[in-house]
């Protein structure tokens, strides 16, 4: 069995989306659509553009992710 752990990467939020969906900018110019995990909506965190955040990419579909925490 292989090990499904997801890569964490930095990223610069672009442009957010409905249904709490924001899409990222990573580091190699690549556009990824991510969504907040449980702890930033239950802390209440807001993600605005410019923000920069740590994502954690999907092993399986690498141009979805979710957003871990503030930087």
């Amino acid at each position: 069995m292989g090990t499904d752990a997801a890569v964490k990467v930095e990223a610069v939020v672009v442009e957010l989306l409905p249904n709490a969906v924001v899409r990222v900018k990573l580091a190699n110019e690549n556009l990824v659509l991510t969504h907040p995990a449980a702890a930033t909506k239950t802390n209440f965190m807001r993600v605005r553009p410019g923000d920069r955040v740590e994502v954690e990419l999907s092993p399986y579909d690498p141009g979805r992710g979710r957003i871990v925490r503030l930087l």
